[in-house]
């Protein structure tokens, strides 16, 4: 059984990011969101309301599973039994921020990296920048699924709690 991880923020989960978990997701029998902890960032909204948010955005990808991490992503792909990682990529500029990981990761225990490129409708879309465009009034719903938009919108009103 073929089995990858997409690691990621996810804060929020974009239509960006869902395009290559859909992708991924058609191309192994096992997909693993790892939505990684970085104790030096605040995110808009907490790991618990993160996941929620994903599995109720890939419910209809019975083979895909939603999961927290904390530590070394190639930790976790040998916990889940995995030696693929797949990371999207919106430009040139993800890439080189990408690829002494994916070197780095190959060096340390064997696994691959694959680069699967976003729709190119979604190349110029940051879970960072949709939350900035967001929080100044900006229309954000053709970046985000509707349930993850409406949390959004209610984050930043101050009205939501997951």
């Amino acid at each position: 059984m073929s089995a990858a991880v997409c690691p990621g923020s996810y804060d929020p989960f974009t239509l960006g990011h869902r395009y290559v978990v859909e992708r991924t997701a058609a191309r192994f029998d096992r997909v693993v969101v790892a939505v990684v902890v970085n104790p030096n960032k605040q995110g808009m909204f907490n790991v618990d309301e993160r996941i929620a948010l994903i599995e109720e955005d890939c419910a209809d990808m019975p083979n895909v599973e939603v999961r927290i991490w904390t530590g070394l992503v190639v930790d976790l792909l040998t916990e889940e039994n995995a030696d693929t990682m797949v990371k999207g990529l919106r430009s040139e500029t993800d890439f080189a921020y990408e690829l002494p990981m994916a070197q780095m990761n190959r060096e340390l225990t064997g696994c691959e990296t694959y680069f699967m490129l976003t729709d190119p409708r979604f190349a110029h879309v940051s879970s960072s920048l949709v939350k900035e465009v967001a929080k100044l009034g900006g229309d954000v719903t053709p970046y985000l699924s509707e349930h993850i938009h409406t949390a959004l919108l209610d984050r930043i009103a101050g009205t939501r709690a997951i």
